[in-house]
């Protein structure tokens, strides 16, 4: 099919959803401080989101099997790498990662980040998105700051 001839690159994206809770609060900060930065999304009881989840990678295409990867195998390592840790759960309490950091949109896209690079070949993840509303949405690229 592209024998001897460049493959072509192509971004592949699934998405998927979880339910979760969190409270938006720094513990290095005062009580003001807290809901100063925070908000109404520093409510002590916590609230919650119904999260989607956009997972995309880009590869070439296989010339024998015609894909970048197999869908279910996204699915499947999607699963095992954030779908199962978070998914109803109180992010603050029950996930060890966010202990120590605010469980922010932006913050949960470089969590689900470093599980997938867990799971896929190197270089082939592409983006996270994390919509944590219709109008709130947050993207990560694995890229870090100097």
């Amino acid at each position: 099919m592209y024998a001897g001839k460049k493959q072509p690159i192509v971004y592949i994206s699934r998405s998927d959803s979880f339910s979760a809770c969190h409270r938006l609060n720094n513990n290095d900060l005062s009580d003001e401080d807290n809901q100063i930065t925070f908000g109404k999304c520093n409510n002590p009881k916590g609230h919650g989101h119904n999260y989607k989840v956009e997972v995309t990678v880009r590869g070439p295409v296989d010339p024998v099997t015609g894909m970048v990867l197999n869908l279910t195998d996204l699915k499947a390592y999607m699963e095992k790498a954030f779908m199962s840790t978070l998914d109803h759960k109180n992010l603050d309490l029950d996930v060890d990662y966010f202990k120590d950091k605010v469980s922010t949109a932006e913050n949960i896209a470089v969590y689900i980040w470093e599980r997938m690079t867990e799971q896929l070949t190197p270089g082939l993840l592409y983006e996270v998105k994390v919509h944590e509303t219709e109008k709130n949405i947050t993207s990560y690229r694995g890229e870090q700051s100097e």
